[in-house]
């Protein structure tokens, strides 16, 4: 199956041809790596998610191959949600507030259209964000177990993310917890 056919003068063509190979490389990789996790959770409601982390300049042509490969597009920027890291939380702990006047901070300066995510290493922290009213909430490097219990807690309340340590391997376990979402 041909990918593409080119026409025009020899020269220019050797010129461009590792350049186009690469290109068409990067994104074939990409989207053949996607479908591989996509096919790993298929018969779970998980999608698979990207993240922001691409090459600088080709965040659109990542994105693409993502759906190509049948997964979904987190978010394209900062801009377009509020995930709260765990470095906020520390950092914002040294001037003595929580997690959850973070959240609630977030949620009165939000946009409607924004939802706040909050990065969560432990259940009490899950908990906490919760109370606070966040929208999402993204295990990060959770055990299998401390997700399942996670899920429970959020179930009617607030969209779950799985991040950290996902491969091949691991994806379908993953989907297993019952995230709705896997990046």
């Amino acid at each position: 199956m041909n990918v593409a056919v080119i026409r025009g003068r020899m020269s220019s063509i050797l010129r461009a041809e590792r350049t186009a190979l690469n290109f068409v490389q990067r994104m074939s990789g990409i989207a053949t790596a996607t479908r591989a996790l996509v096919d790993a959770v298929e018969g779970y409601d998980s999608k698979i998610l990207d993240t922001r982390k691409t090459v600088p300049g080709w965040r659109l042509l990542d994105k693409y191959s993502v759906r190509m490969g049948g997964g979904h597009n987190h978010r394209m920027s900062t801009g377009d949600g509020i995930l709260i890291k765990d470095n906020h939380i520390a950092a914002m702990a040294t001037r003595g507030e929580s997690l959850t006047d973070l959240v609630r901070r977030a949620r009165e300066t939000a946009l409607h259209t924004i939802r706040v995510e909050v990065e969560c290493d432990t259940l009490e922290q899950v908990a906490e964000a919760l109370d606070a009213g966040a929208e999402l909430i993204l295990f990060d490097n959770m055990t299998n177990e401390q997700m399942a219990e996670g899920v429970k807690m959020c179930k009617g309340r607030a969209l779950t993310e799985a991040s950290g340590g996902i491969t091949i391997e691991t994806a379908r376990a993953i989907a297993e917890t019952g995230v709705d979402l896997i990046s």
